[in-house]
């Protein structure tokens, strides 16, 4: 299968490992992938902050860089949710109707990992080998919107030398959200904290998502504890083999 990586900004200009994995996965068990370098910013920070006319042009161009993939894959929960929630909405607000259907139709063709593994390629064991002691975090967008549900778990499980600890409260937000965190600090930093002692309490070597952003935000508050805990994509996880 030929499919196209949405690698999105975070994992691009910060972790940039995040998207190597996913390639490397996918190319292991057998796909072609393609990298449009065209993409740019999907308009999430955009929409969140209001400025939802604003995102258009940002609509237009991902439908111009991916219009043409038939399958097309993301490393983040919450930016295939932008796409595939809000795309259509955005469109129809705007009153362009052309665009909302070329909105639906690729929405149809976006996956996040997790999903793209189980739902479309029907695979569950990658072949991956991690041995560490790990737990999993919900992200919100993934949770909530995609509906992923176990499946992200079901990968996990099936690694090699793996164990996987169930996190109390595991549908609580990290209290990232974006600029959420910056305009509601106070209220951010209490949500971590509580996500944080979670994490710690499990006694996991690391805290795997399928979200870098919210694993930025975990992250950063492990390694300010030095509670000796990893942030780690789902995808660095099933593209380590023995």
């Amino acid at each position: 299968m030929r499919i196209a990586l949405f690698v999105t900004c975070v994992t691009d200009t910060l972790f940039p490992d995040t998207g190597r994995a996913v390639v490397g996965l996918l190319e292991r068990l057998g796909h072609e992938v393609t990298f449009p370098t065209g993409q740019t910013c999907c308009g999430q920070m955009h929409v969140n902050a209001g400025y939802a006319r604003e995102a258009l042009p940002l609509v237009r161009r991902f439908l111009r860089d991916f219009g043409d993939a038939d399958t097309v894959v993301s490393p983040s929960a919450s930016c295939t949710a932008l796409v595939r929630a809000h795309y259509p909405q955005l469109a129809e607000e705007a009153g362009d109707n052309g665009l909302a259907r070329e909105s639906r139709d690729l929405a149809s063709r976006l996956f996040e990992l997790s999903e793209l593994l189980i739902d479309v390629l029907a695979v569950e064991d990658v072949g991956a080998f991690y041995p560490h002691r790990v737990t999993y975090h919900s992200s919100c967008h993934g949770l909530r919107t995609l509906n992923l549900g176990d499946r992200p778990l079901r990968l996990l499980r099936a690694v090699r030398g793996i164990e996987v600890i169930e996190l109390p409260e595991a549908s609580e937000c990290c209290g990232f959200g974006g600029t959420f965190a910056v305009k509601n600090a106070d209220v951010s930093m209490a949500m971590l904290s509580d996500k944080v002692r979670h994490v710690v309490n499990t006694g996991a070597e690391a805290c795997v998502a399928t979200d870098n952003s919210c694993l930025m935000q975990i992250g950063g508050a492990l390694r300010r504890q030095r509670a000796g805990v990893r942030a780690i994509h789902l995808a660095e996880i099933l593209a380590q083999t023995p």
